[in-house]
């Protein structure tokens, strides 16, 4: 009896991890099929919301909460005859109605490599896709600066709006300094909330050395360069006068750079009072002429919402799972070495 459990738990056992076998191999095939298949797919999907539908239930919820039941009544029966003349007027019309203009809002959140330009070029595209002369574009930025090359980029993105002849309104509610005050000028008109921080239109670069520390216990450290200039400053090597003035002169032509950018789009400004790398609120702002006018982007919107049709663009990138709950190591080890590589390498209007 015991040879026979015996020789039965071992076939269950030979039987289990032949399941398990199979199971392996179809689960690895299952995964190379779905790789493959993201590989063929859209990295994202454009989402479109109508922003005057928002309005409208935020309206009607307040209405039923604070109106009297006649009243609701009377307000509900308005506005199905208001939308059955409007329904009748559009199909009387036919072709010869014209659509109300169109308003685009899309978001612009900074950080110091201006990530999100790769979702705004995306979003940016949609629209030119589609706008005419009567559109218009309203950016929410908010950016306390970053990289040259990379805010660089941004900028580019935004005058592509400007060179098709849409207007591009661009609303600052917390800050746009920097990087992001160099996307802000693109505007044809800037909006700030009173306290947002405005400006900083400067260039900086901090760069570690380690040389002293490295000598005190004995490590040398050879740096080999074809150019005279090819490394002007090192984060381990000793660091030379003539090297530091190159750098130097070159953050100052990068400032002179950023300030003729600036100086293009906004005619009417001090260039040489307000390029000082300072920044202000934005009712300082307004006075210098960094913006136009003191207002939310919330304010401006529900402002524009009886004349425009608004909608809000927004372009969703797909994630793998472990991007959803964190759990990619690599991505968040590489984000660090960008990071300290960036910071103590690299030019930053921020």
């Amino acid at each position: 009896m015991i040879d026979f459990l015996y020789q039965y738990g071992m076939f269950l056992a030979k039987v289990a991890t032949l399941v398990v076998a199979i199971l392996i191999v179809v689960a690895g095939i299952a995964a190379t099929a779905m790789r493959n298949r993201q590989r063929v797919s859209r990295d994202g999907d454009l989402r479109v919301r109508h922003l005057n539908e928002d309005f409208e239930d935020l309206r009607d919820s307040i209405t039923d909460q604070v109106l009297p039941a006649e009243e609701r009544k009377a307000q509900a029966k308005k506005k199905r005859k208001e939308e059955k003349a409007q329904a009748k007027q559009r199909k009387k019309a036919g072709a010869e109605t014209k659509s109300k203009p169109r308003l685009f809002v899309m978001d612009f959140d900074g950080d110091i490599q201006a990530s999100d330009v790769e979702r705004l070029r995306k979003e940016i595209t949609a629209v030119l896709e589609v706008a005419t002369g009567d559109d218009e574009v309203l950016l929410r930025l908010e950016s306390p600066g970053g990289l040259v090359h990379s805010y660089g980029l941004a900028a580019s993105q935004l005058r592509r709006l400007r060179g098709r002849g849409l207007k591009l309104t661009v609303a600052v509610d917390r800050v746009a300094a920097s990087g992001g005050y160099m996307m802000a000028c693109i505007g044809d008109r800037i909006l700030s909330a009173p306290f947002a921080v405005i400006g900083s239109i400067g260039v900086v670069a901090q760069i570690p050395n380690f040389h002293r520390l490295l000598k005190k216990h004995d490590v040398d450290v050879e740096l080999m360069t074809a150019g005279e200039y090819k490394r002007t400053l090192t984060m381990l090597g000793e660091n030379t006068a003539k090297g530091r003035e190159k750098f130097q002169e070159e953050l100052e032509e990068t400032h002179q750079l950023f300030k003729s950018f600036v100086r293009e789009h906004r005619r009417s400004l001090d260039i040489d009072q307000v390029a000082t790398g300072e920044h202000w609120f934005g009712t300082q702002a307004r006075e210098l002429g960094l913006v136009d006018d003191l207002m939310t982007s919330d304010e401006y919107l529900q402002g524009r919402k009886d004349h425009v049709d608004i909608y809000e663009l927004s372009w969703e990138y797909k994630r793998k799972l472990s991007e959803k709950l964190g759990f990619s190591l690599e991505s968040a080890a590489q984000r660090l070495i960008d990071r300290f590589w960036h910071r103590g390498s690299q030019r930053q209007l921020y």
